[in-house]
């Protein structure tokens, strides 16, 4: 009788979480969050993916306030920028507070792990830079419900300077990642960024911007 079976599936070991001042940065490979297989990939995702989702909102909340009469072209630009200005802030607040959290317990550590310290061990790994489609249509959903509740119609205008500072976000950060500084100007941003990765984690909390940094006081101190 033949007593051969077939060898089990090799699985990697999903990443132990670890607090962030044990993180250390590498430049390949990725971490296995979950043990099951469909969450597992979930945490994975084309850039293109949320890029289009978030624009293409902004786009549909414009057009619709607009051509119902909703709002004017005048006060829809002023909105628009009003709904860009608010995401920098968030965008500061949650990197700050949320991200980069205290992990004085396992679930924290745990959480943070998850969220944003696999993005410090992996910085290079370019599927984990954007939340997955599922979460970018759930968030944008949410949102849409805030600001339409919150502000009337004036949450169409909101909600499209918002999504399109959260996709521009998503670009610049992509861009710091995976592609090497430019000659000119734009340099400024992978600098400021590559700060907040390799020189310590408690500054350069802006990527998209660093307006709050410089409000708040956590830029980077020049050294010569």
């Amino acid at each position: 009788m033949n007593t051969t079976s077939e060898a089990p599936e090799t699985v990697a070991p999903v990443t132990p979480a670890k607090p962030a001042e044990a993180i250390k940065p590498k430049h390949k490979g990725s971490a296995r969050l979950f043990e099951n297989p469909v969450l597992e990939r979930l945490t994975h995702t084309h850039i293109a993916g949320p890029l289009t989702i978030f624009f293409a909102v902004a786009a549909v909340s414009l057009y619709y306030s607009l051509s119902q009469g909703l709002l004017t072209g005048l006060s829809a630009f002023g909105l628009f920028l009003g709904g860009w200005f608010l995401f920098t802030l968030a965008e500061y607040l949650m990197h700050r507070f949320l991200y980069h959290m205290k992990t004085d317990t396992p679930g924290k550590a745990k959480f943070q792990y998850t969220m944003h310290g696999v993005h410090h061990e992996f910085p290079k790994d370019k599927t984990r830079l954007a939340m997955p489609p599922i979460l970018t249509v759930f968030v944008a959903s949410l949102l849409f419900f805030i600001f339409r509740f919150t502000f009337g119609n004036a949450g169409f205008g909101i909600l499209a300077g918002f999504v399109f500072g959260y996709a521009l976000y998503l670009f610049v950060h992509y861009a710091i990642h995976m592609y090497s500084p430019p000659k000119n100007f734009l340099k400024f941003w992978w600098h400021h960024h590559a700060q907040h990765h390799y020189r310590q984690d408690e500054i350069a909390f802006g990527v998209s911007t660093t307006l709050w940094d410089h409000i708040v006081g956590t830029m980077p101190k020049n050294k010569k």
